[in-house]
């Protein structure tokens, strides 16, 4: 199953390039969808005492060792992202252009204290932080 997974993504991949935004959003929900089900699985895997009592040593630093690259790559991508998106959203604001939802947001975000960040808006479970 995780082989025609993989294909698929592969074949996707040159389509999605040429792809509008929505599409782009679906495909990158169904990549994260997939990895948080492979995580998991990894993860029951590694509780398994089957596998815990019986797996090589190696078999397992390997698997520590790619788990960190995949790690770091994706803090890497949320950091990066996380602040592209705040740049943007601030020269979107800036020059009048932030949807008038989010600019309500971010009003609402800079008047709420105590514990939340100033610019930072929570409002049924989304966050838009500035």
């Amino acid at each position: 199953m995780q082989q025609s997974i993989l294909q698929t993504f592969k074949e996707n991949e040159k389509r999605i390039s040429q792809a509008d935004r929505l599409e782009l959003i679906v495909n990158t929900r169904l990549a994260f969808s997939h990895m948080m089900r492979t995580i998991k699985a990894f993860d029951d895997w590694l509780q398994d005492p089957f596998i815990t009592t019986n797996a090589p040593r190696d078999l397992l630093v390997d698997v520590w060792e790619r788990t960190v690259k995949i790690l770091e790559e994706l803090l890497e991508l949320d950091i990066e992202h996380t602040s592209s998106m705040r740049n943007t959203l601030d020269n979107y604001f800036k020059m009048g252009q932030l949807n008038p939802i989010l600019t309500r947001l971010r009003e609402i975000g800079s008047t709420l204290g105590g514990e939340q960040e100033r610019g930072r808006g929570e409002i049924g479970g989304t966050t838009i932080s500035f």
